[in-house]
Parts: structure tokens; sequence; C-alpha cells
């Protein structure tokens, strides 16, 4: 069972990653960091969530390769209906999202930004799409409680999907993850971030 002090270690090298993701000015090559940083973590360590009985025969993420296509730096649009949703999870009770926001992706769609009400808070972007070789759940493009911060604020908030992952639910059906609601859903493919590989 992992422990609260690994969880910690786990969040630590998140932050750190993501805060050296934002410090590159090549986006492409803050892209090979973090599939790097995220792959050590994902093989090696006790948080991680590949099931630890798979872990060694884990060759890491499959992520597609880095596209300025699909990096955007674009104002958050406020100006949207209120709407919370609360989802139960297994291990951190209801969680509660309300909307602060929404983005729009040319060429793409539009995606909801949400704050997430737990303690010390944070932006939550889920994505899902009509790819049919990523998670069916969706994945996480943001989710800042976390580490996962791109970095920008309301007036230029950094939306690059190369740095979409999977949450931790998409290893392991024992986890519990908030999965994108209607408007985090695209009707488009999106072919760039984390694909859903199998443990090899």
């Amino acid at each position: 069972m992992t422990t609260a002090w690994e969880v910690l270690d786990w969040r630590r090298r998140t932050l750190a990653a993501y805060a050296d993701v934002r410090a590159e000015p090549d986006p492409a090559r803050a892209h090979e960091t973090w599939v790097a940083r995220r792959d050590e973590l994902l093989r090696g360590h006790p948080a991680s969530p590949v099931p630890a009985e798979r872990r060694a025969a884990y060759a890491g993420a499959d992520v597609a390769a880095y596209d300025p296509a699909y990096r955007f730096v674009l104002p958050v649009d406020t100006d949207v209906p209120a709407e919370r949703r609360e989802l139960p999870t297994g291990t951190d009770g209801v969680v509660p999202l309300d909307r602060v926001g929404r983005v729009a992706l040319p060429g793409l769609g539009r995606l909801d930004v949400w704050w997430l009400g737990t303690y010390g808070g944070g932006l939550f972007v889920p994505l899902r799409d009509a790819s049919d070789d990523t998670y069916g759940g969706g994945r996480y493009v943001l989710d800042t409680v976390k580490g996962a911060d791109l970095g920008g604020d309301a007036a230029a908030l950094v939306v690059d999907l190369n740095f979409a992952y999977q949450p931790s639910c998409a290893y392991d059906e024992a986890w519990a993850c908030p999965l994108p609601g209607p408007g985090n859903t695209l009707d488009v493919s999106v072919p760039v971030g984390e694909r859903y590989g199998s443990f090899g």
C-alpha cells in the first residue's frame, strides 16, 4: 500500500517536472523533459498508478511526437453560466468542480475550465476526444492542484494538448478519477499526447 510520504514525493517530483517545463522556452524540448520525467515516475516510483507487479515490464507511456499545431495560448472566456459538478471518488470523497471559464481551441472546439474546490483548489481541464487510440475515459491537460500546470492566466492560458495524459484509473481500475463531461468533449481526434498503451 502506498504511504502518504510516497504520495508526497510523487507530488513534489511532478511539481518540479512541470516547473522545468514552464521554464523551458522551447515547447518541444519541454515536452521531451516531461515525457522522460513522467516515464521515470510511472516505471519506478512507489506511488505510480501502474500496478507494482506490472512495472518491471512497463516500457513507458506511449506518447505521440510533439506537434506545435496543438499548442495554444488562449484567453479564458469567464462569462460562462455557472455550473457545479460533484464527483464521488473512491479516495477523496465527493470532489466539487465549479466551471470558471471556457477556452476555444481553433479548429477543434471548446473546453470548459473548472476550479477543483477541494483543499487548496486548482484549475482542472480534462479532455475526451474522438481518437480511437486514447483512453476512452478521457485524459487530463491541466490539473494544477496535483502539479500539472503549463502556465499562463485568464488572459493567456497555456493549453498544450501534447501534454494530455491518462488519469490514474487508466492504469488501474482501483483508482477513481474525475472524467470529462460534455463541456470537455471534442468531436474531433486529438492525435497528440499520451495514448492508451498496454503493459506489454
